[in-house]
């Protein structure tokens, strides 16, 4: 008599061999590996820096490799390491997902919620985004993290979720527009009312963003031929609008920032006289984050500040949103 069996698959030889290994060090080996260093890998796992040492010194006689090595006050990684990371992020994804954790409930979770961006992009979406995730996640805690410039460890360290990065800081990562942002001229108020933007720009000394590249509309200038002369040189793009407005001068600023301003103090602002593309801000991901569900529920969160601001912004106004 014969019985159907099901079809048996060939044995995998590599899969015996894994009951040596012990798997739960494939978690804190990503973090040493991501970060760089031991404590805060070991912050980031969640155990002793102790701990992780021990630890590494296992993951090293299972490779046969040092996988990080010191250099000067930090650490590097090998070859060997470096191939690693890009498999490791995978296969813990795959098991992520294999185990199936709970979903993200923005109603019980209790995360930090972090947000990475410059000074002038916080002071115009901070307060809206803050609102919006301490609403929608009433057990979370927001934290914004700002720069002036962005550095590499911006975009991973410190548990940062997401950068809002203007588009005219490069970053290593993949990006997506969130908004633009048109530049405008901003003067004292105690200016010629009947002076032109381009008659502010050529007769007034300017306050500009004292970093190695100029912004977009100067460029715009310096093709046109407008001659204009540097007063000032500032290295936080923020304080721009708070100096001309309480000291004198005028200044080429984005209109977001300015019109958020203008609510604090008296501020004249004319449209940017030339043609000049707007100055757009993007998002980037921590590449390290893997849970989409929280992914997909912070960026309706961020399109959501943007509309809201943008709505604020028309109503005081008296326009609609440009």
């Amino acid at each position: 008599m014969w019985v159907n069996r099901p079809a048996e698959h060939p044995a995998d030889p590599d899969l015996p061999r894994l009951a040596s290994v012990n798997l739960n060090l494939l978690v804190p080996l990503l973090a040493v590996l991501e970060e760089r260093s031991v404590t805060r890998a070991a912050a980031r796992v969640g155990i002793t820096q102790p701990a992780m040492s021990h630890a590494l010194g296992r993951m090293r006689r299972l490779f046969g490799d040092d996988l990080v090595v010191r250099q000067g006050s930090g650490l590097v990684l090998t070859p060997r390491a470096a191939e690693l990371i890009g498999p490791l992020r995978d296969v813990l994804r795959q098991t992520a997902r294999v185990v199936d954790f709970p979903g993200f409930d923005p109603a019980r979770d209790s995360r930090t919620v972090t947000l990475a961006m410059t000074t002038s992009t916080a002071f115009v979406v901070g307060p809206e985004l803050s609102r919006l995730v301490t609403a929608r996640a009433p057990h979370a805690t927001v934290r914004l993290r700002t720069f002036i410039e962005p550095q590499p460890a911006d975009f991973t360290d410190d548990g940062v979720d997401v950068v809002l990065l203007s588009q005219a800081f490069s970053a290593p990562y993949p990006r997506e527009r969130l908004y633009e942002n048109r530049w405008v001229v901003i003067a004292h108020p105690d200016t010629d009312p009947q002076a032109s933007a381009l008659e502010l720009l050529s007769s007034i000394p300017h306050v500009t963003y004292d970093a190695r590249h100029r912004v977009a509309p100067y460029a715009a200038l310096d093709a046109a031929g407008v001659r204009y002369r540097i007063g000032q040189l500032i290295s936080d793009f923020l304080l721009i609008p708070h100096l001309v407005g309480r000291s004198g001068g005028v200044a080429v600023h984005t209109y977001r920032v300015a019109q958020q301003m203008r609510r604090q103090m008296p501020l004249r602002i004319e449209e940017f006289p030339l043609p000049v593309a707007p100055l757009g801000v993007d998002v980037v991901w921590n590449p390290r984050l893997a849970d989409g569900e929280f992914i997909a529920w912070l960026r309706g969160i961020l399109a959501e500040a943007i509309v809201a601001t943008e709505r604020l912004a028309a109503t005081q106004s008296g326009t609609s949103s440009r």
